[in-house]
């Protein structure tokens, strides 16, 4: 048979545990009680029936057994709660409060002492059966004299006590137990609803998310987590559908064309007429293109699925920073554009340096791209007062709009300033995602200001942490 759901949840199976451990500790606890307390009654007991069988002794050596007897019969008849025995050498009785010795197998070699059980009938006829404990000692003329005390009221007293003890602990366990059904019932409500929202998110809802209670607990911690993942999730699954419908979008023209052309050629070509081999080129042009979008959104889908860059090792960023200003310097030469770097030297950077080379690459790409002819480039590295690398690229092209530059960054984004020169929108994008799986961040700003016709140009630095 299958155990209710709350019976098989772990903080009713940790409360059970809890309980049970609880209860073999009071159970010693109880025990050592018990031990210790009906340890100290007997102790006192039996201290008072020694200082009682001393005082009959000394009244023994002082009159012999008459004066004894004399006492005893005192005694006997007086408030003192003891029991008297006096038999003579022969073991016959001579008097006492109880009419036999409870200590039959007495030998004289010494004191004997003996627990046993005192029977009495009380006012109402009824047999009372009640413990008691004695010892028995022979005198030095030879009689017989035992001495003993009532111990049922204090034994009472000592089971009192360790039936209040028992009491007590079953109450804990008792109230232990509610409160770990109370807080299992609690805890089962919490997860189930996380469960719920999982079980929601696997059939297909990205839009469920987990409830907070606004206790700021773990439960909070957990569900606070989630609700970010799912978000996160919803981010990237959104993006995959907006990547699809550009890809779609976007490479319909080129891919619609590539096809025309090859079409074409071919008619061409079974005409006699055209040139096949112009007509190839200008399709594996068309296929570079096609390749270049696919491997870029690949590239970012990679970045932001790791969460951060592969192979990150320290290198010299200011090599690199030089490196890419050689490189680009020829190709503004080509396009008449005034280019210009400042490094820092020495500067070090950990990170993967294929990923970075390739995110500065893209910013002097688009950079050439959009700065017309006439038209400067500036490209620096430095260190920031707070000690993070900033390479940054600035042109005096005709910039972004600032209401522009949060959705510019995204992937096959393209203002419309931008729509005739040939790309894909994917460039700002993959620098995004180079900076996000680096720790950093990219940052776009108005470049230097309209001049002379141009402007006001655009500044994008790649802001990178620190190397401790």
């Amino acid at each position: 048979m299958r155990l209710p759901r709350l019976v098989r949840s772990t903080p009713f199976r940790l409360t059970l545990l809890f309980l049970a451990l609880f209860a073999a500790a009071a159970t010693a606890f109880l025990g050592y009680i018990y031990i210790a307390t009906a340890g100290e009654v007997d102790r006192r007991a039996d201290a008072e029936i020694t200082r009682e069988m001393e005082s009959l002794e000394a009244a023994y050596r002082q009159g012999g057994v008459n004066a004894l007897n004399q006492t005893l019969v005192e005694r006997a008849i007086g408030e003192r709660p003891f029991l008297y025995y006096l038999a003579d050498k022969e073991g016959e009785r001579i008097t006492g409060s109880i009419e036999e010795s409870p200590i039959d197998d007495f030998t004289g070699a010494g004191p004997t002492w003996r627990t046993f059980t005192l029977t009495e009938t009380d006012l109402d006829g009824a047999t009372v059966r009640r413990s008691a404990r004695g010892v028995q000692e022979r005198l030095s003329g030879g009689e017989i004299l035992f001495v003993g005390a009532d111990v049922a009221e204090s034994q009472g007293y000592v089971m009192k006590i360790v039936r209040a003890l028992w009491g007590a602990g079953a109450l804990v366990i008792i109230l232990g137990l509610a409160g770990g059904v109370l807080i299992s019932r609690n805890v089962s409500r919490s997860m189930q609803g996380l469960v719920d929202v999982v079980n929601a998110v696997r059939s297909g809802d990205l839009h469920a998310r987990a409830r907070l209670r606004g206790t700021r607990d773990e439960y909070d911690e957990l569900a606070e987590g989630l609700n970010d993942m799912l978000d996160r999730i919803e981010r990237l699954m959104g993006g995959l559908r907006h990547a699809g419908d550009a890809i779609a979008h976007d490479l319909r023209s080129p891919l619609t064309r590539l096809r025309a052309r090859m079409e074409v050629a071919l008619i061409d070509a079974e005409n006699g007429k055209g040139d096949p081999v112009a007509a190839l080129e200008t399709a594996l042009m068309d296929a570079d293109g096609v390749l270049k979008t696919f491997n870029a959104v690949l590239a970012i889908a990679r970045l932001q699925a790791a969460g951060q860059a592969p192979d990150q090792k320290p290198f010299d960023a200011s090599e690199l920073a030089t490196d890419m200003s050689e490189l680009y310097e020829l190709s503004c030469e080509d396009k008449g554009l005034d280019f210009k770097s400042e490094v820092t030297p020495a500067l070090s950077l950990r990170g993967n340096r294929e990923f970075i080379a390739q995110a500065l690459a893209n910013l002097l790409d688009n950079a050439i791209k959009y700065t017309p002819e006439g038209g400067a480039i500036m490209m620096r590295l430095r260190r920031r007062s707070s000690g993070e690398l900033e390479f940054s690229v600035t042109d005096t092209g005709p910039g972004v709009p600032e209401a522009d530059r949060a959705r510019v960054v995204q992937r096959f984004v393209r203002l419309e300033n931008s729509r005739s020169e040939p790309g894909a929108g994917l460039g700002l994008s993959l620098v995004q995602a180079v900076a996000a799986s680096h720790g950093g961040r990219l940052e776009l700003a108005e470049g230097p200001g309209e001049y002379n016709g141009m402007g006001p140009g655009l500044r994008v630095a790649l802001v990178l942490p620190r190397v401790e």
